[in-house]
């Protein structure tokens, strides 16, 4: 099992909006998700920098480089552009981050 973690940025103020988005998450999205390997999900969010912390465990992480060129997926990144930092394709700026630590 992979684990892989990554960083995104909230645009202030949407920490509510965010939640709720997440909260009633589509149905065909996490569908495709899984379909893609991904068993557990979670994403943090430290208040005080607008940071969110995603991680999540995949049978294997290279089945996720095929999510971008979903429809689905690309649909998500539009719906949630306006209360996230994105590229110019709606995707959120995401930045991998190194795993230094792991206690089984």
């Amino acid at each position: 099992m992979d684990r892989v973690a990554f960083k995104m940025t909230l645009l202030p103020g949407n920490e509510v909006e965010y939640q709720k988005r997440h909260d009633e998450i589509w149905p065909e999205l996490t569908a495709l998700l899984k379909q893609a390997g991904i068993c557990e999900y979670s994403i943090f969010l430290d208040q005080e920098t607008s940071s969110l912390f995603g991680f999540l465990k995949a049978e294997d992480k290279t089945q996720l480089d095929s999510l971008a060129a979903q429809a689905i997926m690309q649909r998500w990144w539009l719906y949630m552009s306006d209360i996230m930092v994105t590229n110019p394709d709606h995707s959120p700026i995401s930045q991998p981050l190194k795993e230094v630590f792991y206690l089984p």
